[in-house]
């Protein structure tokens, strides 16, 4: 019998109608347009301004979507793993309201968070259970409503987050094809670099930290850049290198949409071709647990039986991580 891994076999994506663009948010903070694109890559990202709508809302949407593109019977899901750093409500998980909304009646789910590394951590968590086999159908969702937690008067935040949310259905294979190896790492020297200071169990939330703004994320972008550059390159060479894969094996670099440069650099010290570095960040911002299955979802056909892809992805705490997986089905 051959080994079971985990692999990839269908994916869904949803993103808000509303944009909001370099040009509107000049009329918001002291920025420009010129400005943000050489330093961030970013040209527009989506909002969720309905404020009835909540990250749940968004996880829905893209599960629906890949439900309808895979034909998938939604009573065949055995777990949803929700990846997020935006949950609807406090101890109410997210990811249950979402199994029951789309029809998982026979899933359990939960939510993961691990900013913006949630989804990479999600997959490995999949692939776990998959490996088991003691569950057939896992649907990881990354999603994030990040304008909820996003000060419009911060210029070093409000020009980077936006609203998103991909899917991921993992199931076996036993053709060597899906989730081959993974480097995950943490570290809390992080901790107070990128952060919502109230709101948890150390500062709970009261008239004076709303009225202090202490619900809105704030950021060391001096800090969380020089980390993520040298931490998600890094781990994208080991896992290279662990795996005796040269540059032209990789066909694909996966990596999380936080900032054009950090990306630029993971794939400079992968000595990888510009062709095959996947971003959508000018259209979508950084949204933080939707990164890597907004990627999947964009650029699906581009994706051949057989390809080697190398996920990346660096988050607050910090939380980081790489992993390599061979490509399952041709779109």
């Amino acid at each position: 019998m051959n080994k079971i891994t985990a692999a990839v076999t269908a994916v869904g994506a949803y993103v808000p109608e509303d944009v909001l663009t370099n040009k509107m948010l000049e009329e918001m903070v002291d920025t420009n347009d010129e400005w943000i694109t050489s330093r961030t890559g970013i040209k527009e990202r989506r909002i969720l301004k309905d404020p009835n709508k909540g990250t749940s809302f968004l996880a829905i949407e893209a599960a629906k979507d890949l439900i309808e593109k895979k034909n998938l019977d939604p009573k065949e899901i055995d777990l949803i793993i929700m990846a997020t750093a935006t949950p609807d409500l406090p101890v109410a998980s997210t990811g249950v309201h979402v199994a029951t909304q789309i029809g998982a009646v026979n899933a359990f789910s939960y939510d993961l968070q691990a900013a913006c590394s949630s989804f990479l951590y999600g997959m490995s968590t999949a692939a776990a259970y998959i490996e088991s086999g003691r569950y057939k159908k896992v649907l990881v969702i990354g999603a994030d409503k990040m304008s909820s937690i996003i000060d419009y008067k911060d210029r070093t935040t409000c020009i980077i987050f936006g609203d998103g949310a991909g899917a991921a259905l993992f199931e076996p294979n036993e053709e060597g094809l899906g989730l081959q190896d993974e480097i995950l790492r943490c570290d809390s020297i992080g901790r107070d670099s990128l952060r919502i200071e109230a709101g948890g169990s150390l500062m709970p939330a009261t008239a004076e930290t709303v009225a202090n703004k202490l619900h809105y994320v704030r950021q060391d972008g001096k800090t969380v850049f020089k980390f993520a550059v040298s931490n998600m390159s890094g781990v994208s060479e080991e896992i290279m290198q662990r795996n005796d894969l040269t540059n032209s094996d990789v066909n694909w670099l996966i990596a999380h949409q936080a900032n054009k440069r950090i990306v630029g650099a993971t794939a400079s010290r992968m000595n990888l071709e510009d062709e095959k570095v996947l971003m959508n960040i000018e259209r979508y911002g950084n949204t933080t647990s939707a990164t890597l299955p907004l990627l999947l979802s964009d650029f699906e056909k581009s994706f051949k039986k057989g390809d080697n892809l190398i996920f990346a992805s660096f988050g607050g705490g910090f939380t980081w991580g790489a992993a390599y997986l061979k490509w399952a089905y041709n779109s």
